[in-house]
């Protein structure tokens, strides 16, 4: 069983053939609105995976909630924990260029409102063995108040310190599993422009530190990774990709399902590579999230490089 305590947000996405640069107006070529908050997002994907999913969050009474938990609901996610506020539901204001990158402006609302005593709730019916997901959108004390509940009660916690907050590194070196990007992973390590062998050095040291398993996303490169004193690597596809949004989210969400499904690490990570690419295919964040069908397929492919 998986439970994610995070952030429920409406995306709200323009598309424009390149993205302004400061203080530039350029024309959008389209407009639209779709599910997404980083921990929603991850929620899905675990979902699509196959594993047992419980989301704990907030949505506000307004007009985006409904539509910002329509998926995780199709999808068969246990939303009891999921609580309605006064505070307007979260929003993500996103840019997508037509080379697929995009720029991200989220405005918490209800997020900001999510507390200790829903991370309690969150975690007090959890057994040993579950897995705790956990992003940075809802308040660090929060955050902090989760992680603290999951090792009391042997719970597995991972931890996605996206996106980067003044208690990334420091909340990051608290889970059992820390997954980051390139830049975020140089906050965690406390250094800058780490590229290559001394990314694997740093990531290396950390593990040997904290004893967690570090996991650092490289996009188009894959993935690398600590875990239990071994070095991995993953790649996913050689893709065109349309949008980018929500990539990350879905490895996240992939990899959760993977380790809590019992799957060898080196195979978990693989799937989640994939799935993740295979997100960067369809524009949005969850509707872009792959099914274990697709992943599965193309894992059997040659398209999958190993």
């Amino acid at each position: 069983m998986i439970t994610v305590f995070g952030s429920i947000n409406m995306d709200l996405i323009a598309t424009t053939a390149r993205l302004p640069k400061p203080g530039e107006t350029v024309a959008g070529t389209g407009f639209s609105t779709a599910a997404g908050g980083k921990g929603a997002n991850q929620a899905l994907a675990a979902r699509r995976a196959g594993a047992s999913v419980q989301m704990a969050g907030a949505v506000g009474s307004d007009a985006f909630a409904e539509g910002a938990l329509a998926l995780l609901r199709e999808a068969g996610t246990n939303l009891d924990l999921t609580k309605t506020v006064a505070e307007p539901t979260g929003t993500a204001h996103i840019i997508v260029g037509g080379d697929g990158e995009n720029v991200i402006v989220v405005v918490a609302s209800a997020n900001a409102i999510v507390s200790e005593d829903d991370a309690a709730s969150a975690v007090e019916k959890m057994s040993p063995g579950d897995t705790l997901m956990l992003q940075l959108e809802i308040p660090a004390a929060s955050v902090e108040k989760a992680l603290a509940e999951a090792k009391r009660r042997n719970v597995r916690s991972i931890i996605n310190i996206a996106p980067l907050t003044p208690d990334a590194a420091r909340l990051g070196r608290s889970a059992d599993f820390v997954i980051a990007n390139e830049t975020e992973f140089e906050l965690l390590a406390g250094k800058s422009g780490i590229t290559g062998t001394e990314r694997e050095e740093a990531m290396k040291q950390l593990h040997a530190e904290t004893g967690q398993s570090v996991i650092v996303t490289l996009g188009a490169e894959g993935v690398v990774a600590f875990h239990e004193g071994d070095l991995h690597r993953a790649k996913g596809l050689t893709i065109e990709p349309v949008d980018t949004v929500g990539a990350g989210d879905t490895f996240c969400g992939y990899l959760a399902a993977g380790l809590d499904a019992g799957l060898d690490f080196a195979e978990a990570l693989r799937r989640a590579a994939v799935a993740g690419s295979l997100a960067c295919l369809k524009p949005g964040a969850q509707p872009s999230i792959p099914l274990a069908a697709e992943v599965a397929a193309r894992l059997q492919s040659n398209s999958a490089i190993a």
